[in-house]
């Protein structure tokens, strides 16, 4: 029973680590194309309407840059989500296939996990996300984000509360919502069990 304990610390301690050097690795490209680009760090922050505080964490490494805001950064540079994420220039530029599973993940919060659903496709009008939601065991609020453009939501499975502006919003499986972004939004999974949806971003 102990050593099947210290394996199962010694695998999330080894996700963490693996999680942490991708989180840096994409924190490295933003702050490269920022100085090539010649644009302040206040500069960034007041585009991606943040503080110079919080933007400078992202590009330090040691704050998970969210969904959203990495597509922000991506259009701000003029460089596709995929270069960022990966390294790589995204090629496709007639269709992109993504098997089940294979998406590249974005964003590594606790409660969320997003996979990028087109990575490999230059020259994108939108993202799109497969967003799994895990619920929360804290009893608190999630905290909420906001970023520039419109968004959808489909819910795929379970239920899902999205808190946007004043209002607070339930969804089933099979329900569906398009919002201005700007307003700031969370989501949070119900009935303690997790919940997926389809997001895309625009």
């Amino acid at each position: 029973m102990r050593s099947e304990i210290s394996f199962n610390l010694i695998m999330i301690i080894l996700t963490v680590q693996t999680m942490t050097e991708k989180m840096k690795e994409i924190a490295a490209r933003v702050r490269e194309l920022r100085e090539l680009s010649e644009i302040s760090i206040e500069e960034m922050a007041n585009h991606l309407q943040i503080s110079p505080e919080i933007y400078q964490h992202y590009e330090e490494g040691t704050c998970d840059i969210p969904a959203s805001v990495l597509y922000e950064i991506a259009h701000k540079f003029e460089v596709d989500m995929g270069l960022l994420l990966t390294g790589e220039e995204t090629r496709m530029h007639i269709f992109t296939v993504t098997r089940k599973g294979k998406g590249v993940s974005v964003e590594r919060r606790k409660q969320y996990k997003y996979e990028n659903l087109a990575e490999k496709f230059v020259h994108k009008k939108a993202e799109p996300f497969i967003v799994t939601v895990e619920p929360r065991t804290d009893g608190k609020k999630p905290s909420k984000n906001s970023h520039p453009g419109q968004e959808f939501n489909y819910i795929l499975e379970g239920s899902i509360k999205l808190y946007i502006h004043k209002n607070e919003v339930i969804l089933e499986e099979g329900d569906s919502i398009f919002f201005d972004a700007g307003y700031e939004h969370a989501m949070e999974a119900l009935n303690g069990k997790t919940a997926k949806f389809l997001a895309i971003i625009m």
